[in-house]
Formats: C-alpha cells, sequence, structure tokens
C-alpha cells in the first residue's frame, strides 16, 4: 500500500512539473536560480550587452520629451523588434527617468500558447544582456492565489516575446526594481476585469508599483487602412474608455494582439486613481521600411493622475 501510495505521489508530482504548474527543477541543478533566458537577443533586440545599451540610449534620446502634469500610474507600449517599434516605446519609457518605482507589473498576450484565464510568471528573474531582472515572486504568489483563473503555467512564459522585449528598456531608465510577468491566455472582457480588480485588492494605495501594458496594434493591412484601425483604438485609450475599446475590439472596428492587457491596464490603472491618458506616439512599420502593404501599428501612451485629484476614484 505505501510503496502504490508513494507511486501515486511521484506520478502526480512529474504531471505538475510537467504542466508547469509549480516549479520544476527538471533540466537544472538543484539549488540554481530557476531563471528565464531571454529568447530575443540577437534577433528582436542586439545580442551584446554593449550594443543593446548602445541601442537603447539612442532610442531614448531621440524620444520627445513629454511634461506630465500629475501622477505616472501606467505605460502602454509595442513589442515588436526594436528596429519597428523601439522609438515609439522610448517615448514611453523616457518618462521613467528619475522615478523610484520598485515594481513593475508587466501584462501581455500569449503569442504562442492558448490556455484560458491568465499566467503569472514565479521564476525568479528573467535575464538579457544587460543583467538579470528579479521576480517579485511573494507578490505573484499573491495574485496567484487572489482569483480564480490566475496561474502559473510555465510554458506560456517560456517563448513569449511581449514581456522580455521591455526589459532592456525597463533596465536602463529604473534602479532596483523587481517585475511581476502576467501574460493572459483570454482576454475576454471577464478575464480583463478579473485580473484588474486582483491587480487593484493587492496594489492598494501604494504608490511604488507601475503598470505596463504591451500591445501592438493593427497587423498587416495597408497602411491607410492600418491608421483608421489604430486612430479609433487611440481614440478609446485618450478617453480612458475600456468598455469601448472592448466593443470595438469585438466588432473588428480596431485590432490589437494586446487589446486584453490594455483594457485590464486601464482598469487596474483606474483603480489606482489614474483619470487620464496622455498619447505619446503613434507609427506603423511601414514609416520604419517603406512598405506600405502589410504593416503593424505601434502607439505608446501614458496613464496619470491629475495633479490635484483624489488618489482613489470615487
Amino acid at each position: 500500500m505505501t510503496g502504490h501510495f508513494l507511486k501515486r505521489i511521484l506520478f502526480f508530482w512529474l504531471a505538475l512539473c510537467t504542466a508547469g504548474a509549480v516549479p520544476c527543477a527538471a533540466g537544472r541543478e538543484a539549488g540554481t536560480p530557476d531563471i528565464r533566458r531571454s529568447i530575443l537577443a540577437g534577433s528582436w533586440y542586439p545580442g551584446s550587452r554593449e550594443a543593446l545599451a548602445r541601442a537603447v540610449r539612442g532610442y531614448l534620446s531621440l524620444a520627445g520629451t513629454t511634461r506630465l502634469n500629475g501622477t505616472l500610474k501606467g505605460i502602454i507600449v509595442p513589442h515588436a523588434g526594436y528596429r519597428y517599434s523601439g522609438l515609439v516605446a522610448a517615448h514611453a519609457f523616457r518618462l521613467l527617468r528619475g522615478k523610484h518605482f520598485r515594481r513593475v507589473v508587466l501584462v501581455g498576450p500569449s503569442h504562442r500558447m492558448a490556455f484560458k484565464g491568465v499566467s503569472v510568471n514565479l521564476q525568479s528573474a528573467y535575464e538579457t544582456p544587460l543583467g538579470r531582472v528579479r521576480v517579485d515572486r511573494a507578490f505573484g504568489k499573491r495574485l496567484v492565489a487572489s482569483a480564480p483563473g490566475i496561474r502559473w503555467l510555465r510554458q506560456a512564459h517560456a517563448r513569449e516575446h511581449s514581456l522580455e522585449i521591455e526589459l532592456p528598456f525597463l533596465q536602463s531608465v529604473l534602479d532596483d526594481f523587481r517585475i511581476v510577468p502576467i501574460v493572459m491566455g483570454q482576454q475576454d472582457l471577464e478575464t480583463c476585469t478579473v485580473l484588474a480588480k486582483a491587480l487593484a485588492r493587492l496594489l492598494g494605495d501604494e504608490t511604488g508599483t507601475l503598470l505596463l501594458a504591451s500591445s501592438d496594434l493593427s497587423h498587416y493591412h495597408t497602411y491607410d487602412r492600418a491608421m483608421t484601425l489604430d486612430r479609433r483604438f487611440i481614440r478609446h485609450v485618450a478617453e480612458f474608455d475600456p468598455p469601448g475599446l472592448f466593443r470595438d475590439l469585438l466588432r473588428g472596428r480596431c485590432e490589437a494582439c494586446g487589446g486584453g492587457p490594455v483594457i485590464a491596464v486601464l482598469m487596474a490603472a483606474r483603480e489606482a486613481g489614474a483619470d487620464r491618458a496622455v498619447i505619446l506616439a503613434h507609427a506603423n512599420s511601414g514609416d520604419v521600411t517603406g512598405d506600405r502593404d502589410r504593416v503593424v501599428g505601434y502607439m505608446s501612451a501614458a496613464l496619470i493622475r491629475a495633479s490635484g485629484t483624489d488618489p482613489r476614484p470615487k
């Protein structure tokens, strides 16, 4: 009986490791950190420390300066290769210089794996050529325990680019911060609402956390069609209108691979007191390559609590 029971326990543990539901030591030496290694270095962004740092500095120096009359609560940034969307993203990341966020909650879409709900990565760190970024595992575990549909699926993060692409920028403008990496397998309104409310409950009134939504806009339309679709998406963000944005995404009036992450972050930022969105930059791949037949759209925005307003919504 005891031997049979132990075999069942071993089988159950191996199944959990395979499913990514718990940290599994397989594939690394016992006691070594569980690091999520870069999958983009040398392709989506430069592969050496020096070249990557130089590229990020270049984009940040070219980005325009925007004065925000209020407190920064969140940003929305694209996640294409730096050649295409790096300058658009830099407009948002430049705002973080001199800020002291100790935690960044990154929310992006799952491109490579379909799954229900939301996955929070509980590995110990992400690695880029600029070094390691620690994961706030304590916060992540509380988030996983906070609501049904929020869990950890290792495979959902293994090949996902939408969060890693933001890290070298964050490493270049912030000091001593941790991340909470979240990918959304479902982007329906209910899932967005569950995630936003869970984040709002855990964050409360604290001011040391930045919310970040990672999303590109329309995909593979002509330049003019992309501009039409993207302008509608941008208008909803500028009006701080998550329900309207969801309706138009559902009806095909605008597009975004990370529409759900944007909606969830808008909702969570509002709970944190944000009451205004500032569009910082908008472009598409055609502006870079000159190919106007099949383009991808990009936008960056800042979510702020205007000066003089109450820190929490009424």
